[in-house]
Order: structure tokens, then sequence, then C-alpha cells
């Protein structure tokens, strides 16, 4: 019996471990949560392919500190960003006084700056034309007399230091019906009427297409967000071609051209890829060959990064969780702590639980984010324990007392009793708890695409910034399936090893 438990248990670290998605590259880039940041990845994408180098993009990452923080540690070796971004978020400790000194803060940290691209895509507020001509606002300042109006802003604005709370501060507006949401949403939020004014980039494509006035900016809040690219310090010596042709692109991208590839992508649905390579065609003469990939060999793509998402947490939480219900069960104070911790990480947050664990992933020299990214992995993990610690422990405590004191008077061992008796006796219970660990850890898998690791939240956060139904169905609908598949597999699995007196007691 105990060899085949070993046995078992050395199969499941094997299936949890043995990769089935390979992502393999020499460099990376990333970009953020936007179409820009994602149009301006797919530049310097190309621009790496063009120098002969195998890329991968790591789209949609999320916010700037997530992004920033895995450059430093080498987990990406490109992305977009913007110099009053790097002032007021990535150093906003310090009081960085131009460009100059800018790329010394940079450069203690590893990295280098290129010249800005040729646009500032600075922060605006945007409210609809109807209600500025309405109420006569014109200016941030006249704000102040309309403390009503219900404000809507990305939640990286409400937190950033050049994001609203310093802005109300600096203009003293009075309003107090202020929501955080996403950027995209956002948009959506003011044409139905449920906010009245949001955060824009003035290079938006939907600023036009929603007929929104951008409130000018009368006492100088806003700094300048001159577009740059950030990127290692060791990419002059791993890919000297690609630095250089990082510094081509500097000068040569106008507002005007930012905001016409935003809006081919936003508003006529054109791939981001199609529109970068259109571009680097027309004005550096670039020709980059991209592969193109059918919607159902997308979805299998997406299906197979899932699936390992999946698979590596959920095993390795049942290997954990099992146990730790049986010590919750033989040791009820330590069981009170074992319980309350593990519902403790429940209510974390999963962005916030995500960038608390990039840091000890970055330490320990595994892969924090992209393919096969350990931080999804060991969030995924954490997320599982609870359903099946709490039912271990439920189905252990459960069990009839009179049915352990004639094991103990049998003269079984309290491990023998454990292994021949209660863990049979709890079995339903315990499945249950790994049926809900199942589900749960297929819909929260999809977060796994805030930091690059794919899956079926990659169609999805991609389907929301485009306002794309269909792709989010791409990403939703399988993941419904899977987690369907995954219960119809646990019933399977009650069926062979639990006996049916123990099944229909159960039901």
């Amino acid at each position: 019996m105990r060899l085949r438990v070993l046995i078992g248990i050395a199969f499941l670290l094997a299936l949890a471990f043995t990769p089935i998605s390979c992502h393999e590259a020499k460099m990376h880039v990333g970009s953020k949560m936007f179409t820009e940041s994602v149009i301006l990845g797919e530049v310097a994408t190309l621009i790496a392919k063009d120098a002969g180098e195998s890329c991968l993009h790591y789209r949609q990452l999320g916010g700037t500190k997530l992004v920033y923080d895995a450059l430093c540690a080498g987990e990406i070796d490109i992305y977009p960003e913007y110099t009053g971004t790097i002032t007021e978020e990535i150093f906003s400790k310090r009081q960085v006084s131009g460009i100059a000194e800018m790329r010394q803060l940079l450069s203690a940290d590893g990295i280098q700056m290129t010249d800005p691209l040729g646009f500032n895509n600075t922060y605006a507020i945007g409210i609809k034309k109807e209600l500025a001509d309405e109420r006569g606002i014109e200016s941030i300042t006249d704000l102040t007399r309309h403390p009503d109006l219900r404000l809507g802003f990305s939640n990286e604005f409400m937190d950033r230091s050049d994001g609203w709370p310093s802005l109300q501060q600096h203009y003293a507006l009075p309003q107090q019906d202020v929501k955080g949401m996403d950027h995209e949403l956002a948009y959506r939020q003011l044409d139905e009427g449920i906010v009245d004014a949001i955060d824009v980039y003035v290079t938006d494509a939907k600023i036009r297409y929603y007929d929104l006035v951008l409130l000018t900016d009368d006492r100088d809040f806003f700094p300048v967000y001159d577009a740059v690219y950030l990127f290692r310090t060791d990419l002059d010596q791993r890919a000297p071609n690609v630095v250089q042709g990082l510094s081509r692109i500097s000068g040569q991208i106008s507002e005007s051209d930012m905001k016409e590839m935003n809006g081919l992508v936003e508003l006529h649905r054109e791939v981001e890829n199609r529109v970068a390579q259109r571009f680097l065609a027309e004005r550096l003469g670039v020709q980059v060959e991209i592969e193109e990939q059918t919607t159902a060999a997308r979805i299998w793509q997406h299906t197979v990064e899932h699936i390992d998402l999946v698979r590596q947490s959920l095993i390795a939480a049942i290997l954990v969780a099992i146990p730790l219900g049986v010590l919750a069960t033989r040791r009820p104070q330590v069981g009170q702590v074992i319980l309350g911790i593990v519902g403790i990480i429940q209510t974390i947050p999963s962005l916030a639980l995500l960038v608390i664990l990039i840091a000890p992933v970055n330490k320990l020299g595994l892969s924090s984010v992209g393919g096969g990214s350990t931080t999804a992995v060991i969030a995924l993990f954490l997320y599982s324990l609870l359903p099946i610690v709490r039912n271990t422990h439920a189905g252990l405590t459960g069990i009839p007392v009179s049915m352990t004191e004639s094991a103990a008077a049998l003269g079984l061992s309290p491990s023998a009793r454990l292994r021949l008796v209660e863990l049979p006796l709890a079995s339903p219970t315990i499945l249950a708890g790994i049926k809900t660990a199942a589900v749960i850890n297929v819909g929260f898998a999809t977060l796994g695409a805030l930091i690059g690791a794919g899956g079926y939240g990659q169609p999805v956060l991609t389907g929301i910034r485009l306002n794309d139904t269909g792709l989010i169905l791409q990403g939703a609908i399988p993941a419904a399936l899977m987690a369907l598949a995954m219960q119809g597999l646990f019933e399977l699995i009650e069926r062979r090893f639990v006996s049916q007196g123990l099944r229909i007691k159960s039901e």
C-alpha cells in the first residue's frame, strides 16, 4: 500500500511539472494593457526579428510597476514607456530634473532609454461634448463649479502620483463620486451615462469616436509623456542590431501617426502586428514577414497554455492541501491557524497577489512573467488550497466516532486508521473540495494573461480592450467548457475510487 502511495505521488509530481507548452525565444518584448502599448510592443518585436533575433511579445502585462520590475529582473528585454510615467511613477519618490538625470537613474537599474519616438501622449480629462456645451466646461478648473459630476478613472490613474489624488489637490476639485475601473471599460461607462468624465490618453482613437472634449490643463498639472523604449543595458552586447533598430524609430512616430494606428486597431479591427508591419514598411522600409494564425490555432494554443497552468497548480495543491487538512484534524489548534491562513489567501485580490509574488519568485531565479510563469502557477496553487483543506478537514471530523473507535479496537495504528478507514470514509467530501478547487482554478487561470502566461485570459483581455465580444467569447466559452470537463473528470474518478455506498451517502 505504501509503495503504491509513493508511486502515485511520484506520478502526480511528474505530471504536474513536465512542461507541455514551450515558448522558446532569445528575446522578450513587453507591453501594458492598452492598445498603443501593444502596437509599440509589436513594432519593437518586428524590429528585433528584422535584426535576426527570435523574439516573443508578452502582451497586455499588468501596470507600470509589474512591467518595469520584469524588465529589471531580465524577464523582458524591451518595453515602451513614457517619460512622464518614468518621473511620476517609477521614480516618484525622487525629484527628477530632466532627461539626463532620468537616464542616470535608469542606468543604476541596468536600463537604458531611447530618444523620444516623436509624440507626447499625455493624460487628459475627457467628457462628452454635449455635456461640455451644456455646462460650459472647457478646462479642468471648470470642474470645480460642478461637484455633482461622476468621475471614472483607470485603476492605475487612481493610485499614481500624477493621477487623481494629486490632480484633485492641485485643482481643489470637490467631486466625491469617483470610481476606479479598467481604462477601456471607462469609455463605455461614459457613453452609457454612468460616469461624466474619465481620464484619457491624448492619442486614444476613441476620443473622436465617442465625441469627447479634452479639458484644458490650465494649471499645467500633467507632465510631458514623450514615448520612448526602455531596454536592458546588456542588450547592447547581446543584440546590438536590435538597439540600432530601436534608435531608428526615434523621432519617426508623430501624434497623428499614433492616433491613426490606434484607430486602425480599435475602430477598424486590424491586428496590431499588421499595423506595426505596415508602419515600419512605409516609414523605414523595413520588411518583416509575420506568421498568420487561424482562430482554431489560437484557441488550441490558449487551451494548451491554460491546461498547463491548471495542471501544475491544481496537482501541487492536492498534494499539499490534503496533508494540511489531515494535520488540521489531528491538531485542532494548529488547524485553526491553517484554515485561517488559507481563508485569508482566498480574499487577496488576484492582481495584488500576482504583484506580491513577483519579487520573491525573481529572487528564487524562477520565471515571473511570460509563458510558464511560476508566479501564475503559485498564485493559482494558493487559491486552490482553501476548498481542499476545508473539505478534507470537514470530511475527517465528520466521521462517526463509533467507526474510529472500532478501528482502534481492531488494533490499527493511527497511520493505518487514516489510510484504511478515515480517508476512504472522507473521500466523497475530499473529492468535492477538489472539484470545487478545479473549477475555481480554471476560472482564475484566465488571470495568468495579466503577466503574459497566456491561456484563455489572453483573448478575454484583448476583447475587453477592443470591445470585441467575439474575442471575449473565444476565451470565456472554452474556459467554461474546461471547467465542466474538469467537474466531469472528477465525477468519473469518484465513481471509480469511491464505493457506491459512500457515494449514495454523500449524495
